[in-house]
């Protein structure tokens, strides 16, 4: 823990920043809050240099898709929602295209390695490849508040911290262990407001029924 300390006390300044505005992406979208979007910006920015420095390749490829994305999510959450007709809501997607996605995804993960392992100087290009892969899904599924996003973010968390220890990138890793339990904060979150909406919903029907 001493150690952790002293290193975020000499940490470079760019990737103290990167570090800052990741986790107030993550605090900001558990809260369905737009201003995650530019927050999620700014760290895109600063981790596509510093994981390419590191050989993370695709990690750092992972960035600029995350950069793209948060432009879409930025849409999504604001434009969309100024149409009463189009509003952007909390949703859960069956677990039958979950399964069907896991399974999808595992292959292109493995293909994905083995070209970064046989053609590439890249360090843990499976690992790196799996978590990268899954990402760009789950970074889809905020831009479009499905819940089960927070679920994978649980799993490519986890994964995560042991890639980013093996690395010494240990703020990055320190993140990512605090990335564990906030997306577990906001799936509870997204399930609280999922499930409220429904009652809304069937009160609302109940309600036209009756009149």
């Amino acid at each position: 823990m001493t150690e952790t300390v002293s290193y975020f006390t000499q940490l470079p300044f760019w990737e103290l920043i990167a570090v800052a505005s990741a986790l107030i992406y993550v605090v900001l979208a558990a809260k369905e809050n737009i201003w995650c979007w530019p927050a999620a910006l700014v760290s895109t920015v600063i981790y596509t240099v510093i994981f390419y420095d590191v050989y993370l390749w695709m990690d750092s490829l992972l960035q600029v898709y995350y950069f793209g994305m948060a432009i879409y999510g930025w849409y999504c959450w604001q434009y969309i929602n100024k149409r009463p007709q189009e509003a952007l809501h909390i949703q859960s997607w069956p677990l039958n295209f979950h399964l069907k996605a896991i399974v999808l995804l595992s292959f292109i993960s493995v293909v994905i390695g083995w070209l970064m392992a046989n053609f590439t100087p890249a360090d843990f290009p499976f690992i790196d490849s799996a978590t990268t892969v899954f990402s760009v899904f789950t970074t889809y599924l905020v831009a479009k508040k499905v819940l089960e996003t927070w679920l994978y973010w649980i799993v490519i968390n986890a994964v995560s911290v042991y890639l980013y220890i093996e690395k010494d990138l240990e703020p990055t890793a320190t993140l990512l262990v605090l990335y564990f339990f906030m997306a577990l904060y906001g799936y509870f979150q997204w399930l609280g407001k999922f499930k409220q909406r429904k009652r809304d919903e069937v009160l609302t029907e109940t309600s036209a029924i009756q009149s």
